[in-house]
């Protein structure tokens, strides 16, 4: 990781964090990125507060705002630590989180273990298709495995025994981008589109063709593209009103 990065990717899931290293490799060509990596033991209690207050301490030893990047619950985590501490953040860049930011892919494994009467793997290989479009046996049984150990690290507001039903979003202090895509069959595209209320003039939002919820690893490229896009509209945007002050 860059000590003092421009971009800093959010990764709270050590399980998960493989899918989002195809799309920070191709980033890095381009900018300074690092990844914050959060880690729960089996054994801590789920708290998004304590994550927000660990980012916060790295953070303050950047000592400049960043480029956050976040997908489903780390984007959450990054939407309220933007929120919270607006001054520190120069965009926040969300990835399969809709209008509800609380609605995730533990909410909807959750979702699915109380509406079908099945054991924990059948319910890990249904999700997995909708997560990822594979259809194939052994990838499936893989990723059964994958999403069994990330269920425990999960930052996720959401448990067996307790439900997070809604995080209010009001327009931001901060410029966002917004991005899903088309296939994805947790967070549907009509849930990122409600974002446009919320949009200012600087604001993004971008619908990736395909890719399933987790379309940042199979669709790196044509999604850092975008983000590229979007961090360099926001520069030209700063040199412009420079400009304009100074004449």
């Amino acid at each position: 990781m860059y000590k003092n990065p421009d971009i800093l990717w959010l990764s709270t899931n050590p399980y998960l964090m493989r899918f989002n290293l195809p799309v920070i490799k191709y980033l890095s060509q381009y900018v300074s990125i690092g990844q914050w990596e959060y880690q729960l033991t089996e054994d801590e209690t789920t708290s998004l507060d304590l994550a927000i207050e660990f980012l916060n301490n790295y953070l303050e030893m950047v000592k400049k705002p960043v480029h956050l990047v976040g997908h489903s619950t780390c984007g959450l985590l990054g939407l309220q630590y933007a929120n919270k501490y607006p001054e520190k953040v120069k965009s926040l860049t969300l990835l399969g989180v809709g209008i509800n930011p609380a609605l995730d892919w533990v909410s909807y494994y959750y979702l699915l273990r109380n509406h079908f009467k099945c054991n924990q793997e059948a319910i890990l290989t249904h999700l997995a298709k909708y997560l990822f479009g594979y259809r194939n046996f052994y990838y499936q049984k893989s990723l059964v495995k994958i999403l069994k150990k990330a269920l425990i690290y999960s930052l996720s507001p959401h448990s067996l025994y307790r439900k997070c039903d809604y995080f209010s979003v009001e327009k931001t202090a901060y410029p966002l981008m917004v991005s899903g895509s088309n296939d994805d069959q947790v967070v549907f595209w009509s849930e990122i589109e409600k974002w446009k209320s919320y949009l200012k003039p600087e604001d993004y939002i971008w619908q990736c063709p395909n890719g399933e919820h987790f379309f940042h690893y199979f669709q790196a490229k044509l999604l850092g593209n975008q983000i590229l896009s979007f961090w360099s509209s926001l520069e030209h945007s700063v040199n412009h009103k420079l400009a304009m002050k100074n004449y």
